[in-house]
């Protein structure tokens, strides 16, 4: 029999490295239960949109890009230049605080249930594996048995299908960052014609390969900062998986099931001890030893112990979805003050976001002086000399643009002709010629609205200043 105490040690290490400090192998159990296919649904629901999204396009945009190279990104079909990185730093920061308010309320279920790293090895390289080496007793019996034909042929056929699914989900993820039309030209004409960007796709699929062949959940332990971060956010007001020990423990702990026991009347915790918990968790910890770094809040306990629960006889709920302060204190989630401030400064991000979205334009023009360059005189008339960019962030053209102002008696010369065209997702550059009769002008600085107009229609304006002789006036 064991009894309940508060050893705290087993957080001056974790599950995956033993006494010697070297690599301990994690061996779960499959899951089984209704939380599992849950996860299983939305996994799935999950991977077929990562998969599809950088190749389905909507109005001509890919649906989501972040071309980090060229500084080009795309959000559900909104296209965003340099010119928008503040519409993209605000989503970003939206992103955070929205994980932040949900880790508040609800510990680290976004690592169990939405992760990309979790998917890929729980719903894809797991299963695999599964498949081929069976569950967590004929994995372990298949690693310490020699190497014969049998465990050849299971080893080849896993590494083969990791190493496929790999490259996969790297060219997914190039898809990604240059774009699925670039992608696609680049299978075309195949690595010979592009060994820099083979190399680096290669590069990719050994990292995943690495990753879900031998780091595997190390990645949630060592790497990911998210886990760091879930310490400072929870409390005991947010809803984790948890153990409930008042009930396992009781007076005298938990102990061996013994046939046909009555613990109502022992003082006996109704934890068995048959540690399924501990042998399904893909990270290997204890649940009963309270909140940690290393859950996931995957649920796999939860349903391990439910089963067992039932075959002795025993209420379910022994592990489940609960706050530290529900269990000690019977006291039901509330919406705290915390997570209110989480929550209304989210609200305020959104509205932020939508004026600053309502005010984005879909063509951007900057007009700037010549740099170097006061002004010229040409008779009775001042000229300045002008550069402009202007930023098509659509998909289509505009043709027969121009340069206008309204400013009385001015003339536009554009070098290159009057009549231009500013061609999709590109940046138009070029030089024009302003001259004003000196008499309109009303001081050494005259301020000038420049308009771009295409197909009769104005697209965008921009502002600029007109400098004329100061001792004219």
């Amino acid at each position: 029999m064991e009894t309940h105490h508060k050893d705290e040690s087993f957080r001056d290490a974790i599950s995956t490295v033993n006494e010697a400090g070297k690599r301990a192998w994690i061996y779960p159990k499959i899951p089984k239960g209704k939380w599992y296919n849950r996860r299983k649904a939305l996994s799935y629901l999950l991977l077929a949109f990562l998969f599809s999204a950088p190749f389905i396009h909507v109005n001509g945009q890919q649906f989501l890009m972040f071309n980090v190279l060229e500084r080009r990104f795309s959000l559900f079909g909104f296209p965003f230049w340099p010119q928008d990185f503040h519409i993209f730093v605000l989503v970003m920061i939206i992103g955070v605080v929205g994980l932040a308010l949900f880790t508040v309320a609800f510990g680290r279920i976004f690592c169990g249930w939405f992760c990309p790293q979790t998917i890929f090895m729980e719903m894809l390289f797991r299963r695999i594996e599964f498949w081929i080496d069976g569950d967590r007793t004929a994995q372990m019996h298949l690693d310490k048995m020699p190497w014969t034909a049998e465990k050849i042929r299971k080893r080849l056929l896993k590494w083969f299908l990791f190493a496929v699914i790999s490259f996969w989900i790297a060219n997914v993820f190039l898809a990604y960052l240059i774009g699925s039309n670039e992608l696609y030209k680049l299978v075309e004409t195949g690595p010979a014609e592009n060994l820099g960007t083979f190399i680096s796709l290669l590069i990719f699929t050994a990292v995943f390969y690495f990753i879900y062949m031998w780091f595997r959940e190390q990645v949630c332990l060592i790497v990911c900062p998210y886990g760091r971060m879930q310490g400072v956010l929870v409390d005991d007001k947010t809803i984790n998986v948890m153990y409930d020990h008042e009930r396992g423990e009781k007076e005298i702990g938990r102990s061996k099931w013994i046939k046909k026991e009555d613990r109502t009347t022992t003082g006996k915790g109704d934890c068995i001890d048959c540690k399924q918990c501990v042998f399904v968790c893909p990270t290997g910890i204890d649940i009963r030893n309270g909140v940690q770094l290393e859950c996931t809040n995957c649920t796999a306990c939860i349903e391990e112990c439910d089963t067992l629960m039932k075959q002795v006889g025993l209420p379910t709920g022994l592990i489940r979805y609960a706050s530290e302060d529900e269990i000690a204190n019977k006291k039901p989630f509330v919406f705290t003050l915390r997570m209110k401030g989480y929550a209304a400064v989210l609200a305020i991000l959104f509205v932020i976001l939508g004026i600053t979205l309502s005010l984005r334009n879909d063509v951007e023009a900057t007009v700037l002086r010549l740099p170097g360059q006061l002004f010229q005189h040409d008779g009775t008339n001042i000229q300045n000399i002008f550069t402009y960019k202007i930023v098509n962030k659509t998909t289509h053209d505009f043709s027969k643009a121009e340069i206008r102002t309204n400013f009385p008696h001015a003339v536009i010369k554009r070098v290159g002709g009057n009549n231009f065209q500013v061609n999709s997702e590109t940046l138009t550059k070029g030089t024009f010629f302003i001259s004003i009769p000196a008499n309109e002008l009303k001081g050494e600085k005259t301020h000038l609205d420049i308009e771009v107009w295409a197909n009769g229609k104005k697209i965008e304006e921009a502002s600029t200043e007109f400098l004329g002789p100061r001792d004219y006036f």
